[in-house]
């Protein structure tokens, strides 16, 4: 028996909604609502030092005014870091995890580092570190992160695929991101491990989201498979872009939808020039 359909929308409030986002919320919200489903509303608010209160109040506004409605209660990533250590555990008795010390300069100037669609992929420095050295270090208060070791994890689960519904069955190659930061000091858990848990504990059984994030779903489907964790479907679509073809980012400053409201626009303005 097919799983109920489950979708959900998930931002993170370090900025004011624009129509990259509208288009992402109301693509889920429509195929949940068509589909006799449930939309879900998830605050992806890890990142203590970039999220605002206000701009969660505004993501609430947002929504609201363009005429979305969600079910149940809101999560709050920042509300359950006790789920995600409990799953990094979970990882670390499984001898998957291991303390990195190299920081973002460190990678960057790695000659061998090659790249891919979130910036170098990990050389895999620290990963041969010997277990004396890895405690000396962290007894001496080096700052360091919590890496997947991918190769090994594989070698537990063997291969794995997942199911775009638009590009049917893709085999998961996680190799090609490299040991992927799971936890770092100053966010106890990373977008990977965070969201792989509240999909599964929010029982989200369709994950929509754009094409940028397709690399990311290889690791999401490895972690998945190392925490027993259900395994959703996912729907990939294409990214909204302005009239340049560059699509909408937060860093571009890309006109909000609070601002188009000011400006007179309408909520079924909206959603037409998203292309609902």
């Amino acid at each position: 028996m097919q799983a109920p359909l489950v979708t959900r929308f998930a931002p993170s409030p370090t900025g004011r909604l624009h129509l990259g986002h509208a288009y992402s919320a109301l693509f889920a919200w429509r195929l949940a609502r068509e589909g006799a489903g449930q939309f879900l509303l998830r605050i992806e608010d890890i990142d203590r030092a970039r999220c605002r209160a206000e701009f969660v109040a505004g993501i609430v506004e947002d929504l609201t005014w363009l005429g979305l409605d969600w079910d149940g209660a809101v999560r709050r990533q920042s509300a359950h870091f006790a789920d995600y250590r409990a799953a990094l555990d979970r990882l670390d008795a499984l001898g998957v995890v291991y303390p990195c010390f190299c920081t973002r300069a460190d990678i960057a100037r790695a000659a061998s580092a090659p790249h891919e669609p979130e910036g170098a992929v990990y050389p895999g420095t620290c990963r041969a570190l010997p277990p004396d050295e890895r405690r000396h270090r962290i007894a001496a208060g080096a700052a360091f992160a919590q890496r997947l070791d991918v190769a090994r994890a594989l070698a537990l689960t063997g291969p794995l695929t997942w199911i775009d519904d638009e590009a049917g069955t893709i085999a998961a190659d996680p190799l090609s991101l490299g040991d992927v930061v799971l936890a770092r000091k100053d966010v106890p858990a990373s977008y990977h491990l965070a969201v792989t848990v509240d999909d599964a504990i929010q029982g989200v059984t369709l994950v929509t989201r754009a094409r940028d994030l397709f690399p990311a779903t290889h690791i999401h489907r490895l972690l998945q498979a190392l925490l027993d964790l259900p395994v959703p479907r996912w729907h990939h679509h294409a990214l909204l872009t302005d009239a340049d073809g560059k699509r909408f980012a937060k860093r571009d400053r890309a006109r909000t939808l609070a601002e188009m409201r000011d400006a007179g626009t309408t909520p079924e303005q909206v959603r037409a020039m998203a292309g609902f």
